[in-house]
């Protein structure tokens, strides 16, 4: 994993470089086109070399159906592109590659960038990117290098979405906040849903999971909403690469509240990152909709709109795991404080973690990710701060480490199967719907999980007394000070007359 790493990191530096005055939001499409260009010609490539060693036809779509691969034009293959990289006219080929490959395969209609062929972007950039992504180190068996252009993907998303600031935020969940969510929710088996899915990096991370804990990837199977039609694309190709089925990601450009895609779904599993605060989801349409169960939502914040939209869309035994803004936990705006008094009597809430600071791309705006649980058992809920982890990767950005993911999720963990959980100050804290009740029902961990026991040591009344002593003290000098400085100007003003 380390040796792809760095390899993605070293040809992640290599593309940027080639990208000159284009900008990030832009040579994005450019460079993840390519890499699933090259991806899907490789994948044609091995069923291409099965089929003739079978002496078949290799030229007939029905063969590479049948092993479950996208067929690709001859003038679409990776070794006619590397041919012609040097051509001025590249740009106009690699359109035409794209469009080739989406009339032959239905479920990629509509998805890849034609996007080479414009001015910004010149012919020696492209066979140089072209020449970067035929890199002798990508060779390799299908499966491990499929692995290798799918963690590339993965990275480049990861590192445009950083270099795009706000606007990368938009289509990227961190990589660490989508593990945690991932980790403590632990999808083996069911439906995974995500009705704001961005560039489908949830369900990516749930495949892994299962994939990393020696599951089945067909046991579980992806539903997903989009409302940014360049992001869907995204999504769909993330999903290929990773020959992971998307027939179930939909797109329109109402969003979910207002077209739900999967209007009778009931998910096992629904993991998401919805926009922070949303005003514009269109509330004032809706205020008699079905879904709202525990309280008409403000029209001017979706929060409280997607969490009951979550809800609504969970089986029996459903969970979901979701970010949202930290405001979430004490607002009372219009019915929001109403609404989460309901859900918290409902005992639907499982766990609230606070998260650090730093964590988001496109927002400062403090997050936290909500637990729920339909069928929920467990009396009381788990509040956790893990304001204190992670760490910086650079002046604006942190993330979570692994130990941090491991040590929230095994809390997470114990506290759901009563299995040596107990409440750590400042960490951790199991707390009843009754000692919620006390505290108004506002979420927030702080409130219940109180001061690590380092902090409790901390003698507030000696340290005011000695910062006041020493306040005073400097007042006394400048005192002093003033008062000689008058001094002086009064003797200066006698001689001077």
């Amino acid at each position: 994993m380390a040796t792809t790493q760095n390899l993605a990191k070293t040809l992640f530096k290599s593309a940027d470089k080639l990208r000159k005055n284009i900008d990030a939001a832009e040579y994005k499409h450019i460079v993840l086109g390519l890499v699933f260009l090259k991806y899907i010609s490789d994948s044609f490539q091995v069923i291409f070399d099965i089929v003739q060693n079978e002496g078949g036809d290799t030229e007939d779509r029905d063969e590479y159906h049948a092993h479950n691969a996208f067929f690709v034009p001859p003038k679409s293959r990776w070794d006619y592109i590397m041919s012609q990289a040097k051509q001025s006219n590249i740009g106009t080929i690699l359109d035409k590659a794209m469009q080739e490959i989406e009339q032959e395969n239905a479920s990629l209609k509509g998805v890849l960038p034609k996007v080479y062929a414009k001015e910004n972007l010149d012919s020696i950039a492209l066979g140089g990117l072209i020449d970067l992504l035929s890199n002798q180190s990508l060779q390799g068996d299908s499966v491990h290098n499929n692995d290798i252009l799918g963690h590339i993907f993965e990275y480049f998303l990861g590192e445009f979405a950083l270099s795009e600031g706000k606007k990368g935020g938009q289509f990227y969940t961190p990589k660490s906040v989508v593990e945690l969510l991932v980790a403590c929710l632990e999808p083996y088996k069911g439906r995974v849903f995500d009705p704001c899915c961005g560039s489908g990096g949830m369900f990516v991370q749930s495949e892994a999971f299962v994939q990393s804990h020696q599951g089945k990837i067909d046991d579980i199977s992806i539903y997903g909403q989009e409302s940014n039609q360049t992001t869907w694309r995204l999504a769909k190709m993330n999903l290929a690469i990773r020959q992971i089925d998307s027939s179930q990601v939909e797109w329109n450009s109402e969003g979910s509240f207002l077209n739900d895609a999967h209007k009778d779904l009931k998910a096992d599993f629904i993991i998401a990152n919805p926009p922070f605060n949303d005003s514009d989801y269109g509330g004032e349409l809706l205020e008699n909709d079905g879904r709202w169960k525990f309280g008409i939502p403000p029209s001017g914040n979706a929060n409280y709109a997607w969490i009951q939209h979550f809800i609504y869309h969970l089986a029996p035994q459903g969970r979901a795991g979701f970010v949202l803004a930290k405001g979430s936990l004490t607002s009372n705006t219009s019915s929001e404080g109403q609404i989460r008094k309901n859900l918290i009597e409902s005992n639907l809430i499982e766990c609230i973690i606070n998260l650090p600071a730093k964590l988001f791309l496109n927002t400062q705006i403090p997050a936290c990710l909500w637990f729920i649980r339909r069928g929920k058992n467990h009396p009381n809920t788990l509040f956790i701060d893990a304001r204190n982890c992670g760490q910086l990767i650079n002046r604006k950005n942190r993330i979570l480490c692994q130990k941090d993911i491991e040590t929230i999720a095994e809390t997470y963990h114990k506290w759901q199967n009563n299995a040596g959980y107990e409440d750590i100050k400042g960490f951790c804290k199991s707390a009843s719907i009754e000692e919620i009740a006390k505290l108004g029902f506002v979420l927030t961990p702080g409130r219940y999980v109180g001061l690590a026991e380092d902090e409790q040591d901390f003698d507030f009344e000696s340290e005011f007394s000695r910062l006041k002593t020493e306040l005073e003290k400097q007042i006394a000098q400048e005192q002093i000070l003033s008062e000689k400085i008058l001094q002086n100007l009064a003797l200066l003003g006698g001689e001077n007359k």
